[in-house]
């Protein structure tokens, strides 16, 4: 800390306009401007009355007024300076103001030179003298801005000069020719006082900043080494806490290193993989506990674990202990860093979520089972009374269509909820697949105003769109969209007031194009607004009861938009009631034009492959469509016509991807199969691959190069 300190001595400040010296100058100037208008008014005094008896008296009181009023203003200056607030903040500003105040002083002597040099030898030497004296006693007063007094100096000797010439002796004459070299030797005075006065400062300045350098030095100096002290009693402390919570932590925790070579583990590590930690220490955690099967998508990104530096959550489907049991478990990885931003160690926890996952498979199939096994029932009973209030088994009197009514809106009610709860469940298990298309809004959004007027009309309410829909394009899936538009819809009649009208409105802002459904509604209780697009969320008042709904449609709606790349929210419209929007990225014209590119088809299940073979194809120019497993591929392929379809050797939800190919045969017509696969053994799978329609492998990891050839080569394009 000495050494560096005595590498940032101060300098001494040497530049006239720098702002502490400017500062300076100021306080300075202004200082003296009392006692220079002190000896003005003086001195003005003793001249007049020197110059009473032989001067009209008329002029001489006119001067005399002139002076005195030019030496108030410069007073008032003088004493309107430390009382201003930016006096020292901007002090060019008030050295201009006393510049003004100095010339318009000068000026003032320079008249009475002027008018009253004319006259006798005897008032003419005493006006020299007078001249000489304000002359010099400016070079004190003025001399810190060398300018200020050239300024104050010229207003004073010019018109003298000028009157010796035109009324004095032969001498007087010879005076004035000597009167510019005094002006000029006197503003060179001033300029040398100037210098010095910087220099004196900047001395001054330095010695200042290093006495308070060298206090605030010596201050650190013995907070740093008391900081030190209680930094190493913290760093014990703290090695010893680290140490226990690794020890004594429930979850696996292991230390490596960016190779992702095993430094260190814990006991809770060795418990649930089997291995004790001198057999673990040194071996790579990569090939020890996951799969070999997926060795090449690790391996990808933990090197952009290590390149990026930053903590990232990993979930391992199919990590191994020991005995051979695969484990879900989640890693949590963060990368310890040295000052040069290099990763030195990456401190590894693992969870073990096997039970987890197992649970939520039960909890979803178990779901969904129930849900369909209900749902066929009750479409059933929704038909028959349905049925019977047509009237199919006769007349029925006016109470028993009233029952059969109730119970016919409570079994849709029902049915509603079943639907519901399935597509959460889908949504949230990953399970659905969207068909995104291009599409006009202004078509879409009509049309959900036709379809839901009906459902509208119960709550007699109006759906009405106002002002001119954008002429944009979205890609987005229509049949989800419209669901989104049918919820938002729906919610507003029910919680309008009768006779009052659902606007719906569209704008575009920059890229997305934002549509608000708007309602005149009691609005959302400010305790509810937390958690509105929560699961089974409702308000919890008498009137949301009595409307009835689910309390899914609007976190289906969330979550719907989020997956077309959205957002979603709601605010308070002014007047009353709520307006509830959406946003959608609109697809610019060249994005349009890209529309036309050949489609392909991928199914895989490893994201992080199918991530970098999608951007792969994207780039090259294709068309992706991605789809987890081989439900939602079957659902794209009844929609689509694909030029080419990449097909994972193994599904999660298929276990012969051969089947697949020849159940979806009938619609795939010319598509192009290209089979991708973990390692090249795999190849072996299939004895005859082009008796099936496959024209080619690729391993998962393939370059970009060979990834593109072999599409192009599948399509004829190569």
């Amino acid at each position: 800390m000495l050494q560096d300190a005595r590498q940032e001595l101060p300098e001494p400040v040497q530049d006239d306009k720098a702002p502490e010296v400017l500062r300076e100058r100021c306080d300075y100037l202004y200082r003296r401007i009392l006692p220079a208008v002190a000896a003005t008014a003086v001195l003005s005094l003793l001249l007049s009355a020197f110059l009473w008896r032989s001067r009209p008296h008329e002029l001489i009181v006119f001067w005399q007024i002139a002076i005195l009023l030019v030496a108030a203003g410069f007073w008032a200056l003088a004493l309107a300076y430390p009382r201003s607030g930016n006096a020292r903040q901007n002090p060019e500003l008030w050295i201009r103001r006393a510049a003004f105040g100095a010339a318009a002083l000068g000026a003032a002597w320079g008249f009475a030179t002027a008018v009253f040099f004319p006259g006798g030898d005897y008032e003419q030497v005493s006006i020299a003298f007078v001249v000489a004296l304000v002359t010099a006693g400016g070079l004190p007063m003025f001399s810190t801005v060398w300018w200020i007094y050239a300024l104050y100096a010229a207003g004073v000797m010019i018109p003298f000069n000028g009157v010796l010439f035109a009324y004095g002796t032969d001498f007087f004459h010879l005076l004035g020719a000597a009167v510019p070299l005094l002006y000029l030797a006197n503003v060179a005075t001033a300029y040398q006082l100037g210098k010095a006065f910087t220099s004196a400062f900047g001395l001054r300045s330095a010695y200042e900043r290093l006495s308070a350098d060298n206090a605030a030095t010596q201050a650190q100096l013995g907070e740093q080494l008391d900081s030190l002290l209680e930094a190493h009693r913290e760093v014990q402390s703290f090695g010893r806490k680290l140490s226990l919570f690794s020890e004594r932590a429930p979850i696996a925790v292991f230390e490596v290193d960016p190779r992702a070579t095993i430094l260190d583990m814990n006991p809770a590590a060795e418990n649930l993989f089997g291995y004790a930690a001198p057999e673990m220490v040194g071996r790579n955690c990569i090939s020890m506990l996951l799969n070999p099967e997926d060795r090449d998508a690790t391996d990808k990104w933990w090197a952009e674990l290590v390149a990026q530096g930053r903590p990232a959550t990993v979930v391992a489907e199919r990590s191994l202990r020991r005995d051979g049991l695969e484990l879900a478990c989640e890693w949590t990885m963060t990368p310890l860093v040295n000052d040069d931003n290099q990763v030195i160690s990456v401190i590894l926890q693992g969870r073990d979520i096997t039970q987890q996952r197992a649970a939520e498979r039960v909890r979803s199939e178990f779901t969904s089972t129930l849900s369909h096994e209900l749902r066929t029932p009750l479409t059933s009973i929704i038909g028959s009374l349905q049925l019977l209030r047509a009237g199919a088994l006769g007349d029925i009197s006016k109470e028993q269509d009233e029952m059969v009514e109730i119970a016919e809106k409570n079994s849709q009610r029902l049915l509603d909820l079943i639907n519901e709860v399935l597509d959460i469940e889908k949504i949230e298990s990953g399970r659905l697949t969207l068909v995104p298309e291009p599409m006009a809004l202004d078509a879409l959004l009509g049309e959900s105003l036709r379809l839901n007027q009906g459902y509208a009309d119960r709550f007699r309410a109006n759906l009405a769109l106002h002002g001119e829909v954008p002429d944009v394009t979205v890609r987005a899936d229509r049949k989800r969209l419209m669901q989104v538009m049918t919820n938002l819809l729906s919610n507003a009649a029910k919680f309008s007031p009768p006779n009052s009208a659902v606007d719906v409105t569209v704008a575009q802002k920059g890229a997305v194009v934002r549509v608000e459904v708007s309602d005149s509604g009691p609005g959302i209780p400010e305790a509810f607004r937390g958690r509105i697009f929560g699961r089974f969320a409702q308000a919890d008042s008498a009137d949301s009861r009595v409307k009835g709904g689910t309390g899914l449609g609007l976190a289906i709606c969330k979550r719907l938009v989020e997956m077309m790349q959205g957002r979603i929210g709601f605010e308070d419209r002014e007047g009353g009631g709520t307006t509830f929007f959406f946003e959608l990225p609109v697809m610019q014209p060249e994005e349009a034009g890209a529309e036309t590119s050949p489609r392909v088809l991928l199914t895989e299940h490893d994201t992080v492959a199918a991530e970098y073979i999608a951007m792969v194809l994207e780039k090259g120019g294709y068309r992706v469509d991605t789809a987890p497993d081989a439900s939602a591929s079957r659902a794209l392929l009844r929609r689509w016509k694909y030029a080419a379809w990449l097909l994972a050797r193994k599904l999660r939800d298929a276990e012969d991807p051969l089947s697949l190919i020849a159940e979806v045969r009938p619609r795939l017509g010319s598509t192009r199969i290209i089979m991708l696969a973990s390692t090249r053994s795999e190849e072996a799978y299939v004895r005859e691959p082009k008796s099936v329609g496959i024209v080619d492998w690729l391993l998962k990891n393939d370059s970009r190069t060979r990834i593109l050839d072999a599409v192009a080569h599948a399509l004829g394009r190569g």
